[in-house]
């Protein structure tokens, strides 16, 4: 079959499978990956083969800018110590830990002779990155913390490159080179730093661009160019792609969106990457189970077994044992989150195109292939289906009532009519269009106004719920803005050390009794609390 005729049936079965899985309700990646298997087991078609060259040259690049784009980054700079330590550190214990598991479990009980620790490291690196993608449309839809989605996917976007660059370690040493523990720190510091290097390049560049320029088209190929020109060049000069994409989709999405595109065109780009985000993760997913021979896995279905149970509670440790550790710090994380974090790592296209990309003589290799592909296909059904009951169970879901709803509704109409109105505003005072279409269009979006405020008001009579949230948010705003203004006072010389930490605590102590109350994390605008932090 021709290349792009199985591109069309990848495209069109892709497609009813998204309108089955809408009516019946079924996670998506999970029917995808469940028709993969029907088809392939059936011999329907030959599809393209899910290969390191199709993976890294045209589907990962897009993935990883389109989380990268939209992830806010003071969300996942507010949790960077639990990002970092799940990612960095997390992923190495990780490794050790599933080998330390697998090892003498696989040997011992004779599932297969010769199979050593350095094995069964191999396999973990395969293995150690997770895909949230199964997961994060269930947080949103779920209305499961905002923050909780950061964790899960911020950890993912730079556990992959953490992983690949571990797996290219242990893999040579596996196959004979020399190992030092410095020279690995060493090495995955200089992959791994100069693929973030390339990637803020790529993307600071292409940045200055798009400020220049105001053509939605160019801005929409300009990100393009900064998704798969930042892995390109860093996989050129053997770096880190992976990181390289992720640094610059976050620097293009939190800056150059912001600073160089006009709202028209950020709703384009917008609609772009999530349409390409679609379609990619459509075809990576049917690939994954069209590239699996369910025969093959059946007949090493105890070394797959032990490896997904393994790989698990390596991950339930490491997960754990970070929540641990961070209690005492800001960036503390709800044991119920924690089995959140654990449960949502779910395995993808990554470890299986790691595992065929080992070499034809290495031991074992068939067995590692089956493994990986096995414990890949198990995260995503058992993961993927269970994942919203565990929310649920766990209380994790912020699910609203009828009334919540309606607020939401009739303030965020409220919000965006304002918004207009001080646009309409805007363009009077600059003369930029007729006075007499300008007055037409206030008075409707007055109107519209005025509407929303009595629907606004009327919901607020019914409960007085509604009334103490936005107290409860007036108090917490005007409290930052007091805290900022103490600062200022203090680095300009207005009050001294002493009075600045006595109002300083005061403020705090007010401050966390206005959070508690709000039930929500710190907010991003607040200043830093000590004058060091700001380097004075």
């Amino acid at each position: 079959m021709h290349f792009e005729l199985a591109f069309v049936l990848l495209f069109s079965i892709a497609t009813a499978v998204a309108i089955a899985a809408r009516y019946f309700k079924f996670p998506y990646t999970v029917a995808l990956v469940v028709a993969g298997l029907v088809l392939g087991t059936a011999h329907a078609f030959e599809p393209p083969h899910l290969t390191k060259e199709l993976l890294f040259a045209i589907i990962l690049p897009g993935l990883l800018f389109e989380a990268a784009f939209h992830l806010e980054a003071q969300k996942f700079w507010k949790n960077k110590l639990a990002v970092h330590a799940l990612a960095v550190p997390g992923v190495v214990a990780a490794i050790a830990l599933t080998a330390a598991i697998l090892a003498p479990v696989v040997d011992g009980l004779h599932f297969v002779q010769g199979f050593t620790f350095v094995h069964a490291l191999v396999f973990a690196s395969i293995i150690v990155a997770t895909d949230p993608i199964a997961v994060v449309g269930l947080f949103k839809s779920l209305g499961a913390p905002k923050r909780l989605a950061v964790l899960v996917e911020g950890e993912s976007l730079l556990n992959d490159g953490t992983g690949v660059v571990l797996f290219t370690l242990i893999l040579g040493v596996a196959m004979g080179g020399q190992f030092t523990v410095g020279g690995a720190v060493v090495d995955f510091v200089r992959v791994a730093g100069m693929g973030a290097l390339i990637g803020g390049a790529v993307g600071y560049a292409v940045g200055q661009v798009i400020r220049r320029v105001d053509d939605a088209m160019v801005e929409i190929t300009l990100t393009v160019i900064a998704a798969y020109g930042s892995f390109v060049a860093a996989e050129h000069f053997h770096y880190s792609g992976v990181i390289a994409t992720v640094v610059a989709g976050m620097l293009c999405g939190n800056w150059a969106a912001h600073v160089g595109m006009s709202p028209t065109t950020r709703v384009a780009v917008e609609s772009f990457w999530e349409y390409l985000a679609f379609a990619l993760n459509s075809v990576v997913f049917l690939l994954i189970g069209l590239e699996v021979q369910v025969g093959s896995l059946l007949a090493s279905w105890k070394p797959i077994l032990v490896g997904y149970v393994a790989v698990m509670a390596g991950r339930a440790l490491v997960v754990y044992g970070v929540s641990a550790l961070l209690r005492p710090t800001s960036e503390r994380i709800p044991w119920n989150w924690s089995a959140v974090l654990t449960w949502s790592g779910l395995r993808g296209a990554v470890s299986m195109v790691l595992a065929l990309g080992l070499p034809a003589a290495f031991p074992h290799r068939e067995l590692l292939v089956n493994m990986t592909f096995g414990v890949v296909v198990l995260s995503i059904i058992v993961q993927g289906l269970t994942m919203a009951p565990l929310l649920r169970r766990l209380g994790v879901t912020g699910l609203k009532d009828a009334y919540q709803e309606k607020y939401e509704l009739a303030r965020g109409r409220l919000g965006v009519l304002q918004a207009a109105l001080a646009a309409l505003e805007a363009m009077r005072r600059e003369r930029e269009i007729p006075a007499d279409v300008l007055e037409r269009m206030q008075r409707d979006y007055q109107e519209k106004t005025a509407t929303a405020e009595q629907e606004l008001a009327a919901l607020k009579q019914q409960t007085t719920r509604f009334h103490e949230e936005e107290h409860q948010e007036a108090v917490r705003r005007v409290l930052i803005v007091e805290k900022d203004a103490l600062l200022k006072s203090y680095q300009k010389g207005a009050i001294g050390k002493d009075a600045f930490e006595h109002l300083l605590a005061e403020l705090d102590e007010r401050l966390e009794k206005a959070k508690a109350a709000e039930g929500h994390v710190p907010s991003p605008e607040e200043p830093p609390a000590r004058p060091d932090a700001v380097g004075t």
